[in-house]
């Protein structure tokens, strides 16, 4: 299979990093079948308090390790994601879509990437990207 280049969200990390997560396994494999994954700097925060939560903070220190050792790139937000959050934000508040569901759309727009790694399908499908018809959402 061909490796590929996509961007996380927050739940997908968590499961992987999480091997108590019902989704660790999947999500693993996925993982191992990706070039190399995009971590938008806002999923970070979500990350670190959801693994502290659940899995304590001896995950979120595995996570921030991993992050320079694995297939995981952080990348920062730019002015012109902002501007997009904004757009998507106003464009499906009715639907409650959050701000940092909506900054991993707009970073995969603006990179020109079609795989979410995400466990949220909900608000991921309901979204209409700019770069491609849909989003392919892993698992």
């Amino acid at each position: 299979m061909e490796r590929m280049n996509s961007l996380a969200d927050t739940g997908f990390i968590v499961a992987l990093i999480d091997s108590q997560d019902s989704h660790h396994r999947e999500v693993k494999n996925i993982y191992l079948q990706q070039q190399k994954i995009i971590v938008p700097q806002s999923v970070l925060a979500e990350v670190a308090y959801l693994l502290g939560c659940n899995a304590g903070i001896s995950s979120v220190i595995q996570f921030l390790r991993l992050l320079k050792t694995s297939r995981f790139e952080l990348m920062a937000l730019t002015e012109e994601d902002l501007s997009r959050i904004g757009d998507i934000l106003e464009e499906y508040q009715d639907s409650r879509v959050d701000f940092v569901d909506a900054s991993v759309m707009a970073m995969a727009e603006r990179l020109n990437l079609t795989i979410i790694l995400t466990l949220d399908r909900r608000d991921f499908s309901l979204y209409r990207p700019q770069n491609c018809t849909a989003f392919t959402l892993l698992p």
